[in-house]
């Protein structure tokens, strides 16, 4: 038998990608994760992020552990703002994060999925919906508030994709020259970088052209609305872990 956990890191930034991270081990190593201290991303420091997810890659090595990481990027984003909402966007996210998860470990899996639903059965339903074959034999899925706080396998997925965003977001100001924060809308280097990536005749390429923030600096630069962000490529990079 096999646990798996999913979680997002990144919806509410301005720029850079929502990564959506899931896990699914043996269900007799969970009291490991439990053991180490695996919680919510957020509890933690980034160096105490970095040390977790070293240590769960090797024991994604020794012991079989698997992750899938779907990196989804600000034109995506964009799109579903414009037509279905993020939520609709999460639950097909978590699905593309899922659907692997069977042919890695089989049938005989206990998926947990941290909900951003109000309604936390409906989110479990939509999700199941997009999973190819659901149900698995002897398997089961249920969603919960808060599942990154109160289970260390959903905390773990949090913790991957939240290492993985930031290093995106790392390279990302490497490649633009300047400070550009956490991507936050609040971050003071996010602020002071937004007028430097609004500059051309779109705004740039890691902004979220949909987020409210984007729209008002915009159109206070520009005096009109940003233009509308075309999106036609569902494909998003997905990372496979041993």
């Amino acid at each position: 038998m096999w646990s798996a956990g999913v979680d997002e890191a990144g919806r509410g930034p301005v720029l850079g990608p929502l990564v959506v991270g899931a896990v699914a081990i043996p269900t007799k190593d969970l009291h490991m994760l439990v053991e180490h201290g695996i919680r919510d991303s957020k509890d933690l420091t980034h160096t105490k992020r970095l040390e977790m997810v070293n240590w769960f890659h090797l024991n994604a090595d020794q012991r079989g552990w698997k992750h899938q990481l779907i990196e989804c990027m600000p034109p995506r984003i964009d799109a579903a703002v414009m037509n279905n909402g993020l939520n609709l966007l999460e639950v097909e996210l978590f699905a593309e994060a899922l659907n692997p998860i069977r042919h890695h470990v089989g049938d005989g899996v206990s998926i947990l999925n941290d909900a951003c639903d109000v309604n936390a059965q409906r989110f479990t339903d939509r999700i199941a919906a997009r999973l190819t074959d659901w149900p698995w034999n002897n398997s089961t899925m249920s969603s919960e508030h808060k599942a990154d706080t109160n289970h260390a396998i959903v905390g773990m997925a949090s913790i991957l994709a939240k290492v993985r965003r930031d290093e995106i977001i790392d390279a990302l100001e490497n490649e633009i020259g300047y400070p550009i924060g956490s991507g936050y809308p609040s971050d003071p280097h996010t602020k002071a970088a937004l007028p430097a990536l609004l500059k051309g005749k779109t705004p740039h390429d890691a902004l979220r052209w949909s987020w409210k923030t984007v729209k008002r600096e915009w159109n206070a630069l520009h005096g009109e609305d940003p233009p509308v962000r075309r999106f036609t490529d569902k494909k998003q990079r997905t990372l496979f872990g041993p």
